[in-house]
């Protein structure tokens, strides 16, 4: 049987994919840092008679994406990658604070992200079918102020998806970037985002809801999926709007008042 390889598996959105894959029969590789977090979920997945590894890796460290590969496909043939770890940091580029927190980010959303599927994209060409989920952002659609890096790596990886995924048109492998906006994930409390006036404004999605829909849109093949009305909108009006009034509408959204 394929195995599912997934990041960010201990919290949030991870957990979401790797329940959806364990209630599908499907055989999951759960990777994330806390070891003890990623171990609660590998027994929930293994109630519905799978089979789930767990790898704990710090993805920030490339040396540790390459193990983790490695680990992953010894032996095993893997089908899906959720490419879902991520960071984020909220707080204006000059403060002189955050760097190896937009460092980590930088590794984590970019860097690690890429690699993976570098590693992946050739190992599922043997194999009768392959898709890749990348979990990028409405953030990508539009630059950040206050979460610049943030948004900027967002950007990065909705390009590389859509790139790629027009590379591999025909092939037995598909690239999907899900694009969520805000979502009840304890991502807000990692990036120092309580008090953002955006996630006053309106109610983050249900991770659940969001997982299933990267995941059923995954299954197809289709590039690019933004779940929920509001987020449809963000996504839509960059392409509509002068780039500078979207910036400037951005920076206000993203501020603490």
């Amino acid at each position: 049987m394929a195995w599912t390889l997934i990041t960010g598996a201990s919290e949030g959105l991870g957990v979401e994919f790797a329940r959806i894959a364990a209630k599908e029969g499907r055989n999951v590789i759960l990777a994330a840092r806390s070891k003890d977090k990623l171990d609660t979920v590998a027994d929930e997945a293994r109630s519905h008679g799978v089979e789930a590894m767990v790898i704990p890796a710090d993805l920030s460290d490339m040396a540790e994406v390459d193990r983790l590969w490695s680990e992953a496909s010894n032996g095993r043939e893997i089908d899906v990658l959720v490419n879902n770890a991520g960071l984020g940091y909220n707080g204006p580029f000059d403060a002189g604070q955050g760097w190896e927190r937009e460092m980590a980010s930088i590794n984590v959303n970019m860097l690690a992200l890429t690699r993976l599927m570098k590693l992946a994209i050739p190992h599922m060409q043997g194999l009768p079918k392959g898709r890749i989920l990348n979990v990028t952002s409405v953030a990508g659609f539009t630059p950040g102020p206050q979460m610049a890096v943030y948004h900027a790596t967002k950007a990065y990886v909705l390009s590389l998806s859509e790139a790629v995924a027009e590379e591999l048109r025909g092939s037995s492998v598909t690239v999907t970037a899900l694009c969520p906006g805000a979502t009840a994930t304890n991502f807000f409390d990692d990036a120092d985002m309580h008090g953002v006036r955006l996630i006053r404004m309106s109610k983050p999605m249900n991770a659940r809801d969001v997982a299933e829909a990267g995941w059923l849109h995954a299954r197809v093949g289709k590039r690019i999926v933004v779940p929920g009305a509001m987020n449809k909108m963000f996504a839509f009006l960059p392409r509509i709007s002068p780039r500078a009034l979207t910036t400037r509408i951005a920076a206000q959204m993203m501020g603490k008042h």
